[in-house]
């Protein structure tokens, strides 16, 4: 014991017992924090390419994928279809797509790689609700002169079977394309480019 009473052996010990004791508690709290600068594994497969099998896709018919949470429409489109596009271009607002969102290597007129195969983000491009698929000609309820397309029930939108916005319309673009590529002829990887494939 030292002469003004304290006992330095003690006073080592507590000073290098409370030192261990608050750097394991400050390496405890700066774990998390630490941890929350990496994306979980939720975020990532939210980002991450998705692959889509579209063999039991029926001529004429829709599937819907989901990539980066949003709706992926996948339609496969007839003959007719195809010819009924090249009818309506001049009710359509962007029949060249020039002002919409595709990738390059997509057709300017039917929006697609292959032509038959239409991949499309499936969010109205006025307040980003889902459209209706609605491939019926005529129905009583869109009119005479409609060949199939996209209807939004939120403002009443109409898009074609490319996705193009017609004239006159709350939306003010075509439906997005997302980037996408074929991994064969029935699997189609949204998210990574086909010139990237």
């Amino acid at each position: 014991m030292s002469n003004d009473g304290v006992n330095a052996g003690r006073r080592r010990f507590l000073v290098a017992a409370t030192s261990v004791v608050g750097a394991a508690g400050a390496v405890g709290a700066a774990t998390p924090f630490v941890g929350s600068w990496f994306p979980s594994a939720k975020a990532k497969a939210a980002g991450a390419p998705v692959k889509v099998n579209i063999a039991k896709v029926e001529p004429g018919q829709q599937m819907v994928a989901e990539w980066r949470g949003q709706p992926v429409f996948i339609v496969r489109r007839t003959e007719e279809i195809l010819a009924n596009l090249t009818k309506i271009e001049g009710s359509v607002a962007d029949p060249e797509s020039a002002a919409s969102v595709q990738p390059e290597y997509v057709d300017k007129k039917t929006r697609a790689i292959k032509p038959e195969i239409l991949v499309l983000v499936g969010l109205c491009t006025h307040l980003g609700c889902a459209p209706s698929f609605r491939p019926e000609v005529a129905p009583a309820d869109l009119g005479p002169d409609w060949v199939g397309g996209y209807f939004c029930p939120c403002h009443g939108s109409r898009y074609d079977l490319a996705g193009r916005v017609y004239k006159a319309q709350p939306a003010p673009l075509n439906l997005p394309v997302p980037p996408h590529s074929y991994e064969s002829d029935d699997v189609i990887i949204v998210g990574v480019d086909q010139e990237k494939a």
